[in-house]
This record gives structure tokens, sequence and C-alpha cells, in this order.
């Protein structure tokens, strides 16, 4: 009850304006709950990038990607239970999910890549959704990007989502999904899997939005519409 008093009207509010009637419609958010609450419906295993002494990039203005990688986690876990979606977070605090053990940096961030692995892999039914930022030496570039797995069903679902990041978040960008080439966690895991990674950090104008709650809140709305395909197919249900 205490989400729901603080976040409710929030969120309808976001997606009523990033969406309006192109996907939630009373009609669609009924069947989308529906069908997501069925039996067998997939855990979604929410992965914010980095964490505690591995931060990750770091922003044109000093912050570190691990924070800003959690903030949009949280607010997509959020998003998810509203809409009746199963999901499990890797962390919820800035540390990271290394093994008692490690000594140096080295050892722990291959022991939280290997243990964020098998967190997915032990999972039935996991659908992994991992968010990270971009950083790049030329800072004219910007946009969201999803990047898949080579798993059954990871290209639709990043088709699915960077096609909403676009449309809805970010008219401006015309970047295209891609499989995850050398990514660890996308090479490992078992289930269908993207990475997201929701903007420049080395830009400064989309590092200024990245730091907003409502530009978080717009991301966590896109990428929450984009899991609503993959749901209903893996329902049998694709006239909704």
């Amino acid at each position: 009850m205490g989400f729901l008093k603080k976040y409710y009207y929030v969120y309808v509010l976001v997606l009523a304006v990033a969406f309006a009637a192109a996907w939630f419609t009373a009609d669609r958010i009924t069947a989308v709950v529906a069908a997501m609450q069925d039996s067998g419906t997939p855990v979604v295993i929410i992965d914010p990038g980095h964490g505690g002494e591995d931060g990750g990039a770091i922003s044109c203005t000093g912050v570190q990607e691990s924070q800003l990688n959690l903030e949009i986690s949280l607010r997509l876990n959020d998003l998810c239970h509203l809409m009746g979606i199963s999901t499990q977070m890797v962390r919820t605090q800035d540390k990271a999910v290394y093994s008692q053990g490690c000594s140096t940096i080295s050892e722990k961030k291959v022991s939280d890549l290997k243990n964020r692995v098998a967190l997915v892999n032990d999972t039935p039914g996991a659908l992994l959704v991992s968010i990270h930022q971009n950083m790049f030496s030329d800072p004219k570039y910007s946009g969201a990007q999803v990047f898949y797995a080579g798993t059954e069903g990871s290209r639709q679902l990043a088709e699915s989502i960077q096609s909403l990041l676009c449309v809805h978040v970010d008219p401006n960008n015309h970047r295209e999904c891609k499989l995850a080439s050398a990514v660890y966690l996308m090479e490992h895991i078992h289930c269908t899997g993207v990475l997201i990674e929701c903007g420049f950090l080395s830009n400064s104008d989309e590092e200024q939005l990245l730091r907003t709650p409502e530009y978080q809140k717009k991301l966590a709305c896109a990428i929450c519409a984009g899991l609503y395909p993959y749901f209903t197919e893996e329902n049998g249900n694709n006239e909704v």
C-alpha cells in the first residue's frame, strides 16, 4: 500500500503522457495484467549494472554509472509491480554482488559477473533486463540503445524496447538494437535477455536528462511497455 500511495498517480500520469492510446488503453492494461498473472509467467530479472567498488563509467559531471543504473532499475521494478509483472532485483543498493573471500578488484569483478549469471540461470522462467549507461570519447553521440543475447526471443524483445525508446522517449534517436558482442553476462545466460544502454554519460545534454527523475520514469515506462509483446506471445495471446 505504501508503494501505491507514493507512486501510483505519478506512474499513471507518466504512462498517459508517454504512450497515450498507442499502447496503454484501458483494454490493453487489463489484458497485460491478466496475461502476466497466469501461472508460469516469466520472472523479469532487473540487473542494475556495476555497483560498489565498480562504479562503471563516470559522467561528464562526475556521477557514477552504477548510481544511475540503480535509480532507473528501481523505477522499472516499481512500474513492473504496478503492472503485475514478477521481478527480482540483482541489487537494490550501491553494492557489488561478488562472493566473500575476493580481495582484489579484479577478483571481485569476475566473481560479480559470475554471480549475476548464476542468479539468472538458476531462476526458473527468467528474463533478463540489464540496465547500463554508455560512454564515448566524442561527446556528440547520444541515444539509448538495446543489445540482445543470442538466446531465443532476445532479438524480438530488444526490437520492442528499442522502438518504444526511440518513439516515445527520444524521437531524435535513430539507433537500432544490436547483438551483444563480447559481453560476458549476455554470452553466458541461457534465457531471453537484453542489455539497455540508456544514454551517453559523455553527452552533457543527455547526462543532465539521465539524472532527472522525470526522464528516468520515461525510460522505465518504455522498457516496461517493451515487455508487453513478449508476455502476450508467451501466453499465446497475440490478439490483445
